[in-house]
Formats: structure tokens, C-alpha cells, sequence
């Protein structure tokens, strides 16, 4: 009873303290059988928290100091056999090994991965399932109580966090101390400190009323599993990790954006998730000819997160040798342009590509870079005459001075510049030496369509103009045959701008730069999208509402709009309070969660390890084919009634408009 008497004395010295994996001397994981359906699913009850190896007392200790007790199964324990399945996939239990339960009766119960239970030598030393009672949370409701708390200790810190029904949950964590306006960011070291990660930190002054702090410099962590110390360097115990980017044109956005919570990714796909903020706008990017101001400060923040993560990772679960970058628009950008930075090889093992820009009018920036004479012609030499600092002897002195608000009101630099340092080149290399990553890339079917107004003219021509685009064949181009002449203009320039904008550059780079990624680029369209509900408030990008399906019948026409995926991709339909708009948007959700944390845990979206399969999930194994040159590997992806159309192979699509427009699969270089 030895090791009894020390645990007890253990949390005799608690207190009313956090429990902690420190503390309790074990592993804390969440197991749950996700179906994306969040409270209202019949299995929301099947969540359960595992517990290191531990005799029968502290199996009893450990869940009661985490507010918890022993799982009771019932007579049918069909409800935690996936999860009692998965643990034998894992090689966390073998097929006769115990894990310690409350007993329906009395006793020292145990059950198996079968499902069976029996009586165990109390001193037996097994994991131990305690209930998870934790709520659900949502997006404007998180429980962030005492009663499901829990500590890590990271960085030379102890941070505060919580759990909720699917994930732990630590916010605002500070990853750099506040640079000095136009300097680049430092780790940030922790002292000894305790420090609440309950609440999100402050978004990166943004908007022209500068709203934000500049004190930013902050990421948010979803992890299913708190390894103890002991367990943080056993690779196998160890999570791969997803590094999110938030997009917003380099201008907006925030890690704390509610539409990429992370509960359901990490909880459905096994993965850690870390979100982060980077300074925007002329805080984040502005460039002076000064030999020292050469701007991608919010570039080299992304870097600067990236490194504390791979520092302090493990410590939330997470394997800082498997970590994919991914972003969707501007954070699609910054992606690549972390594939392109020295700054950045050998950080990550993957990344993603969500709606990258690049070729034609509002897309050039995002992935060919401006020197810094171009950016200050285009956006500084603005700035610095509208605060009066274009002839002072310091232009970036002067700058500092001036109040956020007036800085950011006073014009945007949002661009990525060729600084020989973070971006030596004016975009990424398609050929060269090989890239040690995989890589998944794609876009939504009509991805441009919110990049330009709807017309107000039935002269295509001069409309185009209106919109930055040169005037394009009617061979390839052709207007439909609508009555309605200004929409039948808006669904052609719509093609245009998604060409233009997102697919024949993202084909052509994906065609260019597979020689250089032996691992494998995995390309994809979404053909299927539920639109975020803040933005682009455009009614053509959603399906029309019918008498029979009032919010949305997706088999009639409508516009799969840019970041229409992200509640697809981060599985948080249910979560933003928004209803499920047919049968085909929980099951497409689920298989978008888990194409996307497939790749994440192996670099490869076609799930190939059996995952899906142990913990009783549907199965979509294979058929996603790699990339090869200018052999086009696109994977579809949709639902439509019946389940049909899951997930086709194509061709590149639109290769003579390409072609046309001057973004053939050999001209992006």
C-alpha cells in the first residue's frame, strides 16, 4: 500500500489546488466517440478521461481530484467500446489487460477491451477510465469554472486552463513579449509565473479604428491529451500537431475567431491544435527604405510562434517533429511563404493551403512579393505623408509615435516584401532542391466570386474593367443563358475571378512544385460550402431556402464561395449554432474532418493507418491520388442526396481558360 500512502499525502498537499498531470502523476486524455452533432448526439455521453497505469485507490483518487469517478458501465458498454478499441489500436491496453471501472456492485471492477468486466487484485496496477462530465461547449458559451480546470506547466510558467465535453483548453497564451513598434518579436521566457489561460488574449490592432492591442503576440491550444512529464519525450505518446493561420487580406482576423475552434479537429481527428495571432497592416508589414525597417514583421511572427511551439509543445501532448502549417486566404499566403522562408525549413513536417491567392488583379501580392521600393510606391509613401513623417530625420522614429488608430487610418501596407532575410526570393521557388514536407492545396469552387460587386451595367466589357480585369474571349468566357442579364455578367466574371484569383495559380504551382515535393502534393475543390455567417453576407453564396428546406436546399444552384469551407474543415457547424441544412452536411462535415486531420497525423489524406476504422468512424481510405507534373490530380469534394459523389478524381479543371487568361500550368515560375 505504499504507493498509496504517497499519492494520498500527494493530494492531501493539493489543497484546493488544480489538478494537474504533475500532480496527479499521470497522462490525462480525452476519449469520445465525435459524431460532430455536439450535445444532441446519442453518443455525447460516451466521453470518458483515461488515467495513467495506477492501483485501485488511486484509480478512485485520481478521477475524484479532477471532480470525476470511475466510468459505471452498464450492462451493454456499447457506448465506450469505440474507445476501449481505439486503446487496443494504440497499443495502450492488449486484448486481456484491464482497465480499472466502478463496479456495478462491489469490488475491484476492470474491464477489457472486449467490453467484459471481472474482479482485479486491487494492488494491479491498470489505467484507469474516470467519467467526463464537463459541458459542451459553444461559440458563445464556455463553462470556464473551477471544477474544470487543469494545469500544465510550459515554458517556465504553470498555465491555467480548462476542459470541455471534447478537448483541454488554454487561451492567451503570450508565445513573445510586445516588440517595440517596426522591431521583430523574441520568444517570450517565462519566470516562474503562474498564469490563467482561460480567456482568449487580445486580437492585433486592426480596422482604421485600430481596435486590437498591439500587446498581441498570443496563440490558443485544443488538445485531447496532457502527457505527464515522464511522457513528454516517448514519441508515441506524443500528438501531431496542426499550426493554424487565420487569413484576412493581412489587414484582419484573429486566432480567437470562433468559426476555427478547435474541439472537434483535435477531439474527431486525435491532434493537437494551435491557433495564433500575427501583427496586421502597417504594424505587421510596413517596409522604409531605411536599411533597418524591411518589414514581414507578421511574417516572422508566424516563425517566432512556430519556434515556441516546437519548444514547449509536448507539454500539451503535441510532437514538435509533426507539426502542419495550414491557413485558409491570407494565412494561405503566409504558408507559403513559410515553405519559402530560411527563416522557417525544418520547423514543420506538412502544410496546407486553404484558397491561396495569386495571378490576376487582387491576388498578385499574396505569393509574388514586392521589393521594398515597390511596397513604399504602393502604400508607405502614403503613410508616412499622412502622418507628417516623410521628411523627419527618422522616418520610423516618427512613425512610432503616432497613435495606432492615425497609423492604421492613414493607409495599408499589408504586403509580403523580398527582404533577403524572412522572403529572399520574390516568390517560392517551384524548382529546386527537394522539400522535406507534404503538401495539400486547393480551393472552393467559386472562390472569387465575393472579389468582385455585382453589376450594375450590362456592358461586360466596361464592367470587367470596373473590377481590374482585361477583357477576356467570349470563347472562353461565355455568358450563360440567363433572363436576368446583370447576374448572367456576375456568374461569367465570377469564373473569371476564381481563375483568375485562385485555381489556374494554384494548379500550375501545385504541377510546377511537385518535383520538388517527393512526398506528395494532394490537391482538392470544395463543390460543396456552407458559408461563414459574417462574411460576405452575399446571397449567391448561399443555398436557396425552400419551403422544404427552409435553410437551404443545396441541390439547386449557388455559389461555393470563398471560406465556405471552414466549417467543413474545423467540423463547427453545430457549434456556431447553425443547422445542419440536409443529411449531406454531417456526413460531408465528418469526412472533411477527417481528409484534412488524416493528413495532419500522416501526411497523407487518404487515412491510410487504420485510424478511422479502430475508432469506429466512417471510412474513406484511399483514392486520393498525388499530384504528378501537368497530370491533373484534383479530388472533388461534395455530398450530394444519397451520399453519392463523396469524393471524385478530375482533372485539372479549367485548363484552356487558363491557358487563355495567361496562367497555364507553365507559367507560374
Amino acid at each position: 500500500m505504499l504507493g498509496l500512502v504517497v499519492f494520498t499525502l500527494a493530494l492531501a498537499s493539493l489543497g484546493a489546488g488544480v489538478p494537474s498531470p504533475k500532480s496527479l502523476k499521470s497522462d490525462l486524455t480525452i476519449l469520445i466517440s465525435n459524431d460532430l452533432r455536439g450535445a444532441d448526439s446519442p453518443l455525447a455521453n460516451s466521453g470518458v478521461i483515461l488515467l495513467s497505469p495506477r492501483s485501485h485507490d488511486d484509480a478512485l483518487a485520481g478521477c475524484k481530484v479532477l471532480g470525476e469517478q470511475l466510468w459505471l458501465p452498464s450492462s451493454n458498454t456499447s457506448i465506450v467500446k469505440p474507445n476501449l478499441d481505439y486503446l487496443l489500436f494504440q497499443g495502450k491496453v492488449d486484448a486481456t489487460s484491464g482497465l480499472w471501472v466502478q463496479g456495478i456492485n462491489a469490488g475491484f471492477t476492470a474491464i477489457d477491451s472486449s467490453g467484459k468486466t471481472w474482479q482485479a487484485n486491487p494492488e494491479s496496477l491498470l489505467p484507469a477510465l474516470c467519467t467526463q462530465t464537463a459541458p459542451f461547449s459553444s461559440k458563445g458559451v464556455q463553462d470556464t469554472g473551477e471544477k474544470w480546470r487543469v494545469e500544465v506547466e510550459a515554458n517556465n510558467q504553470t498555465l491555467t486552463g480548462y476542459r470541455d465535453r471534447l478537448s483541454f483548453r488554454f487561451f492567451g497564451i503570450r508565445y513573445a513579449p510586445q516588440p517595440k513598434r517596426f522591431t521583430y518579436s523574441t520568444l517570450f521566457q517565462g519566470t516562474g509565473e503562474s498564469v490563467s489561460a482561460l480567456d482568449y488574449g487580445a486580437q492585433c490592432a486592426q480596422g482604421s479604428s485600430g481596435s486590437g492591442s498591439e500587446d498581441c503576440l498570443i496563440l490558443n491550444i485544443w488538445t485531447p491529451h496532457l502527457p505527464s512529464a515522464g511522457a513528454q519525450n516517448d514519441k508515441k505518446n506524443l500528438k501531431p500537431v496542426g499550426f493554424w493561420i487565420h487569413g484576412g487580406a493581412f489587414t484582419g482576423g484573429t486566432a480567437n475567431d470562433a468559426t476555427f475552434d478547435g474541439a472537434n479537429i483535435v477531439s474527431r481527428g486525435d491532434m493537437v491544435l494551435v491557433a495564433i495571432n500575427y501583427r496586421l497592416s502597417t504594424l505587421g508589414f510596413l517596409a522604409l527604405n531605411d536599411g533597418i525597417t524591411n518589414g514581414n514583421f507578421g511574417l516572422a511572427d508566424q516563425i517566432t510562434a512556430l519556434d515556441w511551439v516546437r519548444a514547449n509543445i509536448r507539454s500539451f501532448g503535441g510532437d514538435p517533429e509533426r507539426i502542419t502549417i495550414f491557413g485558409q486566404s491570407a494565412g494561405a499566403a503566409s504558408v507559403r511563404a513559410l515553405i519559402a522562408s530560411p527563416k522557417a525549413a525544418g520547423k514543420f513536417s506538412s502544410a496546407i493551403l486553404l484558397s491561396n491567392l495569386g495571378g490576376l488583379n487582387y491576388g498578385t501580392t499574396y505569393s509574388t512579393y514586392h521589393t521594398i521600393s515597390e511596397q513604399l510606391s504602393v502604400a508607405g509613401n502614403t503613410i508616412l505623408a499622412a502622418t507628417n513623417c516623410t521628411f523627419s530625420p527618422s522616418q520610423v522614429d516618427c512613425l512610432r509615435a503616432v497613435p495606432v488608430s492615425t497609423l492604421l487610418t492613414a493607409g495599408t501596407a499589408r504586403y509580403l516584401v523580398t527582404d533577403g532575410v524572412y522572403l529572399p526570393t520574390p516568390s517560392l521557388p517551384l524548382s529546386g532542391p527537394p522539400l522535406p514536407i507534404s503538401l495539400m492545396m486547393g480551393l472552393t469552387r467559386d472562390d472569387g466570386s465575393p472579389f468582385i460587386r455585382f453589376p450594375n451595367t450590362t456592358n461586360t466589357t466596361s464592367y470587367l474593367a470596373s473590377q481590374g480585369f482585361s477583357p477576356v474571349p467570349p470563347s472562353l468566357f461565355p455568358l450563360p443563358a440567363l433572363q436576368n442579364t446583370t447576374l448572367a455578367i456576375y456568374n461569367t466574371s465570377s469564373r473569371l475571378a476564381t481563375d483568375g484569383i485562385f485555381r489556374c495559380h494554384g494548379q500550375a504551382t501545385a504541377a510546377s512544385l511537385s518535383s520538388r515535393v517527393p512526398k506528395g502534393i494532394y490537391y482538392y475543390e470544395f463543390d460543396r460550402t456552407y458559408q461563414t455567417t459574417g462574411w460576405p453576407q452575399t446571397d449567391v453564396c448561399e443555398a436557396p431556402r425552400t419551403a422544404s428546406r427552409p435553410y437551404g436546399d443545396t441541390s439547386l444552384p449557388y455559389f461555393r464561395c470563398h471560406s465556405g469551407e471552414l466549417y467543413y474543415v474545423f467540423g463547427n457547424i453545430v457549434r456556431q449554432g447553425l443547422p445542419f441544412r440536409d443529411e449531406g452536411d454531417l456526413m460531408f462535415s465528418r469526412m472533411v474532418v477527417d481528409l484534412f486531420s488524416a493528413f495532419v497525423r500522416e501526411g497523407d489524406p487518404n487515412g491510410g493507418g487504420g485510424y478511422n476504422k479502430a475508432r469506429g468512424y466512417e471510412v474513406w481510405e484511399g483514392g486520393w491520388g498525388a499530384v504528378k507534373g501537368k497530370e491533373g490530380r484534383v479530388r472533388v469534394l461534395d455530398w450530394k442526396e444519397g451520399g453519392e459523389d463523396r469524393g471524385r478524381m478530375e482533372g485539372w479543371r479549367e485548363v484552356e481558360q487558363c491557358e487563355g487568361i495567361g496562367i497555364g500550368l507553365g507559367d507560374v515560375v
